[in-house]
């Protein structure tokens, strides 16, 4: 990379995953925002047609600062990389399918299922593997590079880069907080008549794990806003709040009324900051999977992501005959993150990395989600301090859990990985029987990417 007239130029860039329908096309339309970068952007996929096809849509994009090209070989989409994106899925949404749905048979159901409990750990088992063979390129060809990650389960795809490759220089990025920062910007219209804040406005102190994350402090200026929010909770607990309609959870398979994140501030006194699909995985399921309706959010099946890919599909066909992208704000912070790692920019945002101590009764080196200070070729996390008695036991055993998860992903031995398996939260109520039971049949399932793991 070369530094000219305050910005960089010929970076490069190395996408894992480059094929992506979703998360590539955000990142062509960042970057084509962006003026102050340019360079290449090398796209590796195991799905190379899907690569090449992202080639053609990424120099279509308006702009002239960015060139993709599709790559095979791991060697050359990352020697002298100075950024190394990854956003990859760990098998086809059939094996997802066996994720999310294999524990309804018990009368167990997951309204995500990518992240925590038994779905989040047979993901898990499928993705360290490709970590850590991603870490491995990593040290082999660009060890000093960025490795910015997207793909979930998040604090163990990150606790895996870091066991494989310990210097590595990597990071986690997850949107959840962004809408509950966007929620508190609404408290504060609706109780104080503060209009147009933005969610960047709304200071935080960020605590916890990937998708159970929680504000342990919240401020607009010099205004505490948890006595804010206790006000707004008060007045939209029952029917919940939505700026979209009241109905518009049951249309949107993404979308809830926020009332999980209002039962928790009430229940626990801090502010849980992920969706309320993702929270209720982290709880007992008798507190909100059992009855989510009640909680106004749904479940998401994986046939919706199989139909949303046909229509992704579609939609590659269309740019791919010249349909013009028009550039939007995606609301995705990864471009304004590499400009302040190259100097051009100082941030701080939330993000995954394993603790130096930033959050200070939760385990050295287990991951967490903090904020940290990104400028000129540094990232540090901000000292968050203790997690709060009152939520503590959740975030530790959510901790533990993705540690153990980790643990029996890199034994490489389905013996140890069931010991694991079976200690899992969500299953508590379950007979011994059953979980070896589910076990096997998950396992049967999503054989054909567990292979290197011995009987």
């Amino acid at each position: 990379m070369i530094y000219e007239n305050n910005s960089v130029k010929e970076l490069k860039i190395a996408y894992v995953g480059g094929g992506s329908r979703g998360w590539a096309w955000t990142l062509m339309n960042d970057l084509a925002k962006t003026r102050d970068m340019s360079g290449t952007v090398y796209l590796y996929d195991i799905d190379f047609k899907a690569a090449q096809n992202n080639e053609v849509i990424g120099n279509q994009f308006p702009g002239d600062n960015w060139n993709y090209k599709a790559v095979k070989a791991a060697e050359e989409v990352m020697t002298g990389a100075d950024f190394v994106i990854v956003s990859i899925l760990p098998g086809t949404f059939d094996e997802m399918e066996s994720d999310v749905h294999a524990t309804e048979k018990y009368g167990i159901y997951q309204s995500v299922g990518d992240t925590a409990g038994e779905g989040g750990f047979f993901r898990a088992l499928r993705t360290v593997p490709m970590m850590r063979e991603i870490a491995a390129n990593v040290r082999r060809y660009c060890p000093h590079a960025w490795v910015i990650n997207y793909t979930n389960p998040m604090a163990v795809c990150i606790g895996a880069l870091y066991r494989e490759f310990p210097e590595i220089r990597a990071y986690g990025c997850c949107h959840e907080v962004f809408g509950t920062q966007s929620l508190l910007s609404n408290a504060l219209e609706e109780m104080e008549g503060i209009a147009d804040v933005s969610r960047q406005d709304i200071a935080v102190n960020v605590v916890g794990v990937n998708h159970f994350t929680w504000f342990s402090s919240a401020y607009y200026r010099n205004k505490d806003i948890f006595e804010v929010y206790a006000r707004f909770i008060d007045k939209y607990y029952d029917s919940g709040y939505s700026k979209k309609g009241l109905d518009h959870w049951k249309k949107d398979t993404f979308a809830n009324n926020a009332r999980v994140r209002m039962d928790l501030f009430r229940c626990f006194g801090y502010i849980a900051a992920a969706g309320d699909r993702h929270l209720a995985e982290f709880m007992d399921f008798e507190d909100y999977l059992i009855d989510c309706k009640k909680w106004m959010f749904g479940l998401t099946p994986v046939s919706w992501r199989k139909e949303n890919l046909k229509e992704r599909l579609a939609r590659s066909e269309r740019l791919l005959s010249g349909e013009a992208w028009t550039l939007r704000e995606s609301g995705e912070e990864g471009t304004l993150q590499m400009r302040a790692l190259l100097g051009l920019d100082t941030m701080v945002t939330n993000i995954n990395m394993p603790n130096r101590g930033q959050i200070s009764n939760l385990p050295y080196g287990a991951v967490v989600e903090c904020n940290a200070v990104f400028r000129d070729g540094s990232l540090t996390p901000v000292m968050a301090g203790e997690i709060p008695e009152s939520i503590y036991p959740l975030i530790s055993r959510a901790g533990r859990e993705n540690e153990a998860t980790l643990d029996a992903a890199f034994s490489l031995d389905l013996g140890y990985a069931y010991e694991k398996f079976a200690e899992l939260n969500m299953l508590k109520s379950l007979k011994t029987e059953e979980k070896q039971e589910l076990f096997e049949t998950m396992y049967r399932n999503t054989e054909g990417y567990l292979g290197v793991y011995k009987k």
